[in-house]
C-alpha cells in the first residue's frame, strides 16, 4: 500500500536514516519505558522505538495510516489509538509515560498546550517540530522569539533545543526547517502562582499588544501603582518579563472596586 502525504494533516513524513537514527538515540528508550508516539505515519521512528521498547502506544488520526500500521506491527508490541491527539486522554496509559514524535506544523501549538495538562504523568517529551516554534520555545526574555508560548511552556517545563533537521530529510520537504526538542517537567517545587488561570490570563494580556506597556496591558488586573511596587516598571512590555516576574505579578491581589 502506496502512503501519500495528506496536506490537510500537515503529513511530511521523515525519511532520512542518519537523522531517524540521530532522534531515536536522542530519545534513548529502555525497555520498561511506557512510551507513546504522536503521529507515527509510515512508522519510520516507530519501528527502530519497538526494536528497544517491550510495548509502544501511538496516536494517529489518519485512517490509512493507521491501517497500514496495523498490518505492519503486531498488536501485542504496538497499540495504536486511532483518534486526534487534541481530544487524546493521556490519563489511560496509566502512570509515567515519555512522549516522543514528528508534530504536524499545524497542531502543534495546541497540542503542546494540552500536553502541559498532563505534565505530572510526564516524564519527558522528545517532538520534532517547525524549527520557529522550537526558538520560540526556548526564548529568553526581551527576545524576539519569546512570548506566550514561551512563558506558558517555561512556566512548566524545562526546554532544551537538541539539534536542527534540514527539510530535504523529509517527503514531500516542508517549506522550513526543522529542530528537536527536548521537554522535561519541572519538580513539584517549582515555583508556580497562586492561580494558574490568573496567571494564564496575564499572560495572555501581556503579550496581546506588543507595543503598548504592562501599565496598560495589564490594566484589567492590576494598576499601574501596583506593579510598581513590585519593583516593576509598569512601563515596560511584556516581552521583557521572566517567567518569575509574571507570577509575582500574577500572586498580587486585585484592588477591590466599591
Amino acid at each position: 500500500m502506496k502512503i501519500i502525504p495528506k496536506r490537510r494533516f500537515g503529513q511530511h513524513f521523515l525519511t532520512d536514516r542518519h537523522y531517524i537514527e540521530r532522534i531515536v538515540a536522542a530519545i534513548a528508550p529502555r525497555p520498561d519505558d511506557t512510551m507513546i508516539e504522536i503521529g507515527p505515519g509510515p512508522g519510520a521512528i516507530t519501528a527502530p522505538l519497538l526494536a528497544r521498547l517491550h510495548h509502544l502506544h501511538a496516536v494517529e488520526i489518519d485512517r490509512d495510516l493507521a491501517a497500514a500500521l496495523r498490518g505492519r506491527f503486531a498488536p501485542e508490541q504496538f497499540t495504536l489509538h486511532e483518534e486526534d491527539v487534541l481530544e487524546f486522554d493521556f490519563a489511560k496509559l496509566g502512570g509515567h509515560f515519555r512522549a516522543v514524535g514528528n508534530l504536524p506544523y499545524n497542531i502543534s501549538t495546541p497540542f503542546l498546550f494540552h500536553l502541559a495538562g498532563f505534565a505530572e504523568q510526564l516524564i519527558d517529551g522528545t517532538f520534532m517540530l517547525q524549527k520557529e516554534v522550537v526558538d520560540r520555545m526556548v526564548a529568553a526574555p526581551d527576545t524576539h522569539a519569546y512570548g506566550r508560548l514561551s512563558v506558558m511552556l517555561q512556566y512548566r517545563f524545562a526546554m532544551e533545543h537538541l539539534f536542527d533537521v534540514p527539510p530535504d530529510a523529509f517527503t514531500p520537504p516542508p517549506k522550513v526547517d526543522s529542530a528537536i526538542v527536548r521537554m522535561l517537567p519541572l519538580p513539584a517545587d517549582r515555583l508556580r502562582a497562586r492561580d494558574d488561570s490568573r496567571f494564564a490570563a496575564m499572560v495572555t494580556a501581556g503579550f496581546g499588544q506588543r507595543r503598548k506597556t504592562l501599565g496598560n496591558t495589564l490594566k484589567p488586573f492590576l494598576a499601574a501603582a501596583q506593579i510598581e511596587a513590585l519593583g516593576i516598571d509598569p512601563k515596560r512590555r511584556g516581552e521583557t518579563l521572566s517567567v518569575a516576574e509574571f507570577v509575582l505579578l500574577a500572586d498580587v491581589e486585585p484592588e477591590i472596586k466599591l
